[in-house]
């Protein structure tokens, strides 16, 4: 066990390293992140109704472009620099390797998440910090998707067309936890009672332990393949 969390913590610290030296990365998802925000803010300013009402979703439609943009290109440059093939090589558990992908892009999509949410509060004149469970669904949310991006990307990057096989491959699969996201966000603010967002909050977490199960025992054979 010491060994597999000592490859694992390698994997993680090699990678937000690498972001913090190039910041290629982040700096492509916060762009991006912002445009959309920017994007929607013009397209509904008018309407403060639907601003209010869309919010949740808003919110997840930044997430979920911005998440897969960073995860295209966080095994995209492992596998064009080489750096790929050598962590495969390396004598460690492949699991290990799995979860530290998995975790950084949890990393980076949740410091993307924590700069758009006040700049989302400021433009749209609504304080998502008053409902801590925001907070917690969006943490859920972010590892669900993660979870499942972090597998389908290592299958799609060996393609030609891999920019475009990861979000085909991925969008299907990630339906019922985008859905849950969604709800489950705008039940905490509308204030809904929690009798209504638990159903959503269950399903999150049936998701996040299921498919997080699933990558853990199929990363090796994919990544043999």
């Amino acid at each position: 066990m010491r060994g597999f969390l000592r490859a694992l913590g390698a994997v993680v610290w090699k990678d937000l390293a690498a972001e913090l030296r190039s910041r290629e990365l982040l700096s492509s998802m916060l762009v991006f992140a912002l445009l959309v925000i920017f994007i929607f803010n013009f397209a509904l300013e008018l309407d403060a109704v639907a601003r209010a009402n869309v919010t949740s979703g808003v919110l997840w439609v930044t997430f979920v472009f911005a998440g897969t943009l960073g995860l295209n290109r966080s095994l995209a440059v492992e596998k064009d620099r080489g750096c790929l093939d050598g962590l495969l090589l390396a004598p460690v558990d492949r699991t290990a390797i799995y979860f530290g992908k998995a975790i950084a892009n949890l990393v980076f999509m949740l410091v993307v998440a924590a700069i758009v949410l006040p700049v989302y509060s400021i433009l749209y004149n609504v304080n998502l910090f008053a409902q801590g469970g925001l907070l917690w669904v969006i943490f859920l949310g972010a590892e669900g998707y993660t979870a499942v991006g972090t597998l389908l990307a290592a299958m799609a990057v060996q393609a030609r067309t891999r920019d475009i096989l990861l979000p085909i491959l991925l969008f299907p699969v990630v339906i019922p936890v985008l859905v849950a996201a969604v709800k489950a966000s705008s039940g905490y603010l509308q204030r809904l009672p929690m009798e209504e967002i638990l159903p959503w909050l269950q399903l999150l977490l049936a998701y996040d332990v299921i498919f997080t199960s699933i990558a853990f025992m199929v990363f090796e054979s994919v990544v043999e393949e």
